[in-house]
């Protein structure tokens, strides 16, 4: 199984973190932080082994509006 987490920019800075299809949330200051936090909330959702994913992926989604001007 792959687990997926959509990582966001926090607004009060660093970064957020949710899986895709589970209860699963963590945030972080650093990019190192997240994944350690991510892995580590993984860990603690998926008690039994046997249910544990095999690979997690990070998503990073970065929104950006450019506003447009009238030529």
């Amino acid at each position: 199984m792959e687990l997926i987490f959509e990582v966001r920019d926090a607004e009060e800075g660093g970064y957020c973190a949710r899986a895709l299809g589970h209860s699963i949330f963590t945030q972080a200051e650093t990019w190192d932080e997240l994944r350690a936090n991510v892995l580590e909330a993984t860990l603690l959702h998926f008690e039994e082994a046997h249910e544990q994913p095999k690979l997690v992926q990070l998503h990073y989604v970065k929104d950006e509006l450019i506003p447009v001007e009238a030529a």
